[in-house]
This record gives structure tokens, sequence and C-alpha cells, in this order.
């Protein structure tokens, strides 16, 4: 959520951070309503403050006229009655007129709020322009020893790869058909060691977040209120996204949203506090299951793992004082993380930085990282698939959009309430990962070697298959 007051002192600011990032959102009107609201709202508590006014005055005064009654001759009495009457209206008038006031902001809020909360973040002021995610900006690369992405996978290791489909289909790593048969499509069951991989990476994660890094460990629900949503800005703009259990149609009195992250709920938990100045900044980490409507996702990269309903992941996210230089120091420790862990599971990877128009409502700026997967992209002469990059990971920097949605803020040296900044970043989602993980340690056999940083998570095993 944008802070309203630089709103109304540099619309065109937003204007352009709504275009830049593709938002439709009628700025005009918002403000014609924010003024209108003001308006109504001002005149309200100037009622309000006589009305309390008249209340602590009243009595006094009427006892005076009631006295100046008792003696006053007809025209004088005729006067004071009806300057008494006047006076015990007078609550009830003002009554009337805030209550009168109330409704008529009833009408102005609904639409005011909604387009408040379509406002986006604007994005930072070295965030290069763009349309899409075609316009994103290669940072920076990594490839262990003995792999170049650039090389054809077949060159360098001697042997054709075989897709993901093809690794868990041999070992029996998946079973789609059940899990299909089950929940529909996008669904599957993880089987032998094919959850025992997904689970080693997981713990693995955890680990290197909780034990490495000192993160604090938290569970949080994956089940939440809309307000949740709203708050941590995956509402209006991803409701599309989210599956919704309508709770309201049963009796209760709300209904509930599965979460699509763990920043959802890491987030969320902070909600409507203060928090003391010396407990930042917050880090701390999750591993929840997550799930996502994935609608209008399709094509051949989007099969198989890559794209599924429901999935675990590890994230992290943190929460510091407003300052601009710290937040992005964050984000660069945060990556870092993430790196150190690619490297230690021995995957190539490369760091984009997202353009304008693909960063999202919420994010100021946001860098995805990109494993390298031997059966993704265009097919080769043979008919085999020549590699490319896919997400695995983005790390967002939000400023106070998420923080001021909601409400959650922190005393600063004065003692004034300050909305602090926070960051998230994915850890590891898996079963995702397993999807460059497998293709890049296939060998020739078919079998998968287990990076050495697994095994102790696998019981020492080194193959899988």
């Amino acid at each position: 959520m944008i802070d309203l007051k630089q709103l109304r002192e540099d619309p065109d600011h937003f204007r352009e951070a709504a275009r830049a990032k593709g938002i439709v959102v009628d700025v005009d009107r918002l403000l014609e309503l924010d003024e209108a609201r003001r308006t109504l709202v001002a005149e309200q508590e100037s009622l309000r403050s006589e009305q309390k006014r008249i209340s602590k005055e009243m009595g006094p005064e009427l006892g005076r006229r009631k006295g100046r009654l008792k003696k006053a001759d007809a025209e004088e009495a005729a006067v004071l009655q009806r300057e008494i009457a006047e006076l015990e209206a007078r609550p009830s008038e003002l009554k009337a007129l805030i209550q009168g006031l109330d409704e008529r902001i009833e009408l102005v809020e609904p639409e005011w709020r909604a387009l408040w909360l379509k406002v986006p973040q604007p994005p930072a002021s070295d965030v290069p322009p763009g349309a899409s995610a075609e316009d994103n900006v290669e940072l920076r690369r990594w490839s262990p020893d003995g792999f170049d992405p650039g090389t054809s996978f077949t060159e360098q290791k001697g042997f054709a790869p075989r897709t993901h489909l093809q690794l868990i289909e041999q070992l029996g790593l998946v079973d789609f058909e059940r899990g299909v048969k089950m929940a529909g499509s996008r669904h599957y069951v993880l089987v032998g060691d094919g959850m025992r991989l997904h689970q080693a990476i997981l713990r693995l994660a955890f680990d290197h977040m909780t034990q490495t890094h000192g993160f604090t460990p938290m569970s949080v629900p994956v089940i939440v209120r809309e307000e949740c949503m709203v708050g941590t800005g995956f509402f209006p703009s991803g409701r599309e996204q989210a599956y919704h259990i309508e709770e309201s149609q049963r009796g209760a009195g709300h209904d509930l949203f599965l979460t699509g992250t763990g920043e959802v709920g890491l987030m969320g938990y902070f909600a409507d506090e203060i928090i003391d100045r010396e407990r930042l900044p917050i880090t701390c980490t999750t591993v929840s299951t997550c799930f996502r409507r994935e609608a209008g996702a399709a094509g051949k990269d989007a099969a198989g793992l890559y794209r599924v309903h429901q999935f675990d992941k590890v994230e992290q996210v943190v929460i510091h004082e407003a300052d601009e230089a710290t937040h992005r120091a964050w984000h660069g420790r945060m990556l870092g993380y993430v790196e150190e862990l690619l490297q230690q599971l021995e995957l190539p990877y490369r760091l984009l930085q997202c353009c304008t128009g693909d960063l999202g409502a919420k994010n100021e700026d946001m860098i995805d990282v990109e494993c390298w997967i031997p059966g993704r992209g265009k097919d080769g002469p043979d008919g085999r698939p020549l590699g490319d990059w896919g997400e695995t990971h983005s790390a967002s920097r939000l400023r106070d959009y998420q923080t001021r949605r909601l409400n959650l803020r922190y005393r600063d040296e004065d003692r004034k309430t300050v909305f602090p900044y926070a960051l998230n970043n994915t850890v590891v989602a898996s079963p995702r990962i397993l999807v460059p993980l497998l293709e890049i340690h296939q060998q020739e056999d078919g079998s998968i070697r287990v990076p050495e940083v697994l095994r102790p998570y696998l019981g020492g095993q080194e193959r899988i298959g």
C-alpha cells in the first residue's frame, strides 16, 4: 500500500509507476475520492469536537439559564426557555449530523479503498524499463567446474540428456497418473527416493537458514483470512491464483484462502503490531506447503514437476528499520544465501534483474534466480531439447508496501511510529528444484549422482538408481 500523502504530493510519480508496471488504476479518481473523504472526515471531526465541548459545558450552562428563569419576567422567560430548548436539542442534532456524515463516508470508502489497494509500489529508480520477462537483464551466472551452459550437454558429458520426465519414470520417483486420479491435472505423488530427495533438499535449505545463518524457524498457517492476503499484497491483483475456501457459505463468519508462499504467514504474523526497535531486524524462515492455481500456465516447459498446484517451499523474510541502504544490503545478503545453497547443490544458475513490467504490484525491485535445465527449451536438429534457463527463486524488495497494508510499525529513536521495510526470497521450492537437480546430475546409465551436501540427509546414499 502506497503512502497517500506522497500520492497527493506527486501523483505523476504513481501514474508513471502504474504505467511502467502495466497496471491499470485510475489515479485521478482515487484523488477525487480521497479529497471528498478527507472533507467529510474533517467536517465530522469538527462536529465531534463541538459535541465534546457541548457535553462538557451544557450542564453548567443549562443550570445558569434555569436559575435565571425563576426570577425572569414573562418576556425574558420566553427567551430563556427557547435557549434552554435549543441547548437540550443540540446534542441530538449533532448526533444526527455525524451519523449522516458516517453514511456519506461509507458510500465513498469502498471505491476509495479498492483504488488505493490497486496502486502499485513504484519501481526503484535503477530498475530497467521493460514490458515483460523478455526484457529482464542478466546480472551474473555461475557453473560448477566442468560444466558450461553455453555448450551442449551431449558435448560435455558424452551422452544425450534425458528430461526429468524420462528420469523419474525410469527410476520410479514420481507417480503422475495416480496423482491426477486423486486430484486432477498438475498433481503428483513423490515415491521412494523421489520423496526422500524432496525432503532432503527441504531439510538442507532449512538448516542452511536456521543453523548457518541464524534465521528464526517458524511454522505458519497455510490457510488464512482474506485480510492476510490483502495485507501481504497478494490480493487484489493475484486473487485468481489463490484457492478459495468459501466457509461463509457453510455458516462460518469468514472465507479462507490457501497461501501460495510462506511469506504470507511470516508477514501476517506481525500484522497490527508495534514492534520494539531493538527487535529489528527480524529474520525468519519457514517450511510450508504452498498452493497455486497456476491459471493460464501451459506449454512443454511447464510440464511435469516444473509447474504444479501444490509444492513445498523454504521461505526467508526480513523486516528491518526504514533505511534505503540497509534495504539494498539485505537484498544482496538474501540472494547470497541462495547462491551458497545452489553452489553446494552444484547447479548452474544465473541472476536476472527484473524489468519494470515484470515486478508485479508489490515489489520495488526483484531479482530472479534461474537454474540451467538441459531438458528445457527448443528442440535441436535431433529432436531433443537444447536446454534453457528456468526460474527457481525470486528475491523481492518491498520497502514499506506490505507493512503499511498490514499496519506493522516500530518506534524510532523519537518514539514516532514508522513502517519498517520488508524483503522476501525463496530459499528452495520443491519439487521444482528436482527438475534441474535430476537433469544436471544424471549419469549415462540413467542413475542420478547425489550431490555431496545432500548425502547426510539420505543416509550417505551417493546414487539414485
